[in-house]
C-alpha cells in the first residue's frame, strides 16, 4: 500500500469512528442498547476510546512503512482537535437537528 492510500485510509477511518457514537445507541458500539437512551457524557467516552484505537491504527500503518517517529504533546492535541472536528456532523445530527414528526 503506498504511504498516499495509507493517509486517506486513516482520515476515512477516523472520519467514521468519529461519528459512530452519535449515530449508534448502543453502549461501546456494541453492547446492548442504552435505554432510555444514551448520554452526552457515554458518547464523549466512546469517542476518546475510539480516537485511541484509531491512532493505534495509524500507528501500525506508520510501522509497515518504515520507523515510528517520535511525536510530543502537540501532535496529540493537534490530532484530537481533529478528531472533535470530525465528529461535528454526528453531534450536529443528534442534539442539533430537529425532526418535526
Amino acid at each position: 500500500m503506498s504511504q498516499t492510500a495509507a493517509i486517506w485510509l486513516v482520515i476515512l477511518a477516523a472520519l467514521v469512528a468519529a461519528n459512530l457514537p452519535f449515530l449508534n445507541h448502543r453502549v461501546a458500539l456494541v453492547g446492548p442498547v442504552a435505554s432510555p437512551r444514551k448520554g452526552l457524557l457515554i458518547r464523549l467516552v466512546e469517542l476518546v476510546v475510539l480516537y485511541f484505537l484509531v491512532g493505534g491504527f495509524a500507528m501500525l500503518l506508520e510501522r509497515r512503512a518504515g520507523q515510528n517517529a517520535p511525536q510530543g504533546w502537540e501532535f496529540y492535541a493537534i490530532t484530537g482537535t481533529l478528531f472533535l472536528t470530525l465528529a461535528f456532523p454526528g453531534f450536529v445530527y443528534r442534539y442539533l437537528l430537529r425532526r418535526h414528526s
